[in-house]
């Protein structure tokens, strides 16, 4: 029976910025941050063209927010700022992204740095977490266990509450998978509906209603279980994807190759209909499961670039040394015949030179830590 996708789209997407915010913004933040203290509630104020409810919360910075369709705002304080720690960082809001999509989010941030007089470039961006989720409507599903195919060493937790994360009692209800770890891959599969119930997310039921509007469908009835399970299939992929295999840095990198690195967690990860055969690789994948890839496929095609950048820069690493390569068999042959080494005896003189050269490094005026150090840095193959 196949499901009606209900939404689709970023559910989470987290930069960090190494800068400091001015000090006049600074003194806005801090005046504000006391006055929540006192009042025991958020103290919203204007700055530029952007309101900001700024919180108590943050010890050594300012925590605040622009609202459900913005983001979470993290500062540092530049006078006590917490070593090797970005300056600042920006969570964008779930429905923000359902609503407004990348361009929706990257506009908000251009609009809120340029309105705190925040001077950065783009290399000083670093992406930290993106999520992709699909809601399904899907009343007859229940999420099992063994049909998780992940990867050896993955953990897999099942729970039966919002905010539960331990496997529980075998009677229970299942609710919700999780398999991996947030600041790498992870996978969860939850009842949507549970959650919008339990946390009061209306805005969710607005955003389902409009799609089944579209379609001919008659809008959900949150009170009636059996004809309401939404249940949601996410992908969260972390700073340990996307900056240390994928190379995301800044807002074009998203854009370019996000598409990329949840095509590639999608192969690691299936969701299947478990049979008999011992094999799982050979289980078939199940029907939500292919809603699930099929949608993330279409959703994000135009931000694929069809290759990882750790791949392209081993292939360049690989022809650079195979060019050196040459240039020293090239030297090493000039060498020998200006020697009057004979073809018999060029593997012997290889072997005796090596020595040679050893020692012209060691002698050399600068130390071969630093020399190696410089060659890395001109090169960025590594």
């Amino acid at each position: 029976m196949e499901a009606i996708i209900l939404h689709s789209g970023f559910d989470g997407l987290k930069f960090t910025i190494q800068a400091d915010i001015p000090d006049g913004f600074r003194e806005e933040l801090a005046s504000a941050k006391q006055h929540a203290k006192e009042s025991y509630s958020d103290c919203v104020i204007e700055y530029g063209s952007v309101s900001l409810n700024v919180t108590s919360k943050g010890a050594r910075g300012f925590t605040a927010h622009t609202g459900d369709l913005g983001a979470v705002w993290l500062f540092q304080d530049p006078q006590d700022r917490i070593p090797n720690n970005p300056g600042i960082t920006v969570d964008f809001r779930a429905f923000g992204l359902a609503t407004g999509g990348l361009e929706g989010a990257e506009q908000h941030f251009r609009n809120c740095m340029e309105a705190f007089g925040i001077k950065y470039v783009e290399t000083q961006l670093r992406v930290a977490r993106a999520d992709f989720a699909v809601d399904l409507l899907a009343p007859w599903f229940e999420p099992d266990r063994e049909a998780l195919v992940v990867p050896p060493g993955t953990k897999v937790t099942e729970y039966t509450g919002v905010d539960e994360t331990a496997t529980v009692s075998s009677g229970a209800r299942v609710v919700g998978l999780r398999a991996g770890a947030v600041a790498n891959r992870q996978l969860a599969n939850y009842n949507k509906r549970a959650e919008v119930i339990q946390q009061n997310k209306m805005g969710w039921l607005t955003i389902w209603n409009a799609a089944l509007e579209a379609v001919g469908k008659p809008p959900l009835d949150l009170a009636d279980r059996n004809s309401s399970q939404v249940w949601r299939f996410e992908m969260r992929l972390g700073s340990k994807q996307l900056r240390n295999r994928f190379e995301m840095r800044n807002w074009q990198d998203v854009h370019n190759i996000i598409g990329d690195a949840f095509t590639d967690a999608l192969g690691r990860i299936r969701y299947c209909l478990p049979i008999a055969d011992g094999n799982r690789a050979r289980w078939p994948t199940h029907e939500l499961w292919q809603q699930f890839e099929a949608v993330i496929g279409n959703d994000l095609m135009q931000n694929c670039a069809g290759v990882l950048p750790c791949d392209v820069m081993e292939a360049n690493r690989a022809a650079k040394m195979r060019e050196l390569d040459a240039q020293l068999a090239g030297l090493f042959v000039t060498r020998a015949a200006i020697s009057d080494v004979s073809a018999d005896s060029f593997g012997d003189f290889l072997e005796s030179h090596s020595d040679v050269l050893a020692r012209l490094v060691v002698e050399h005026t600068t130390p071969l830590e630093e020399r190696l150090s410089k060659a890395r840095g001109k090169y960025r193959l590594f």
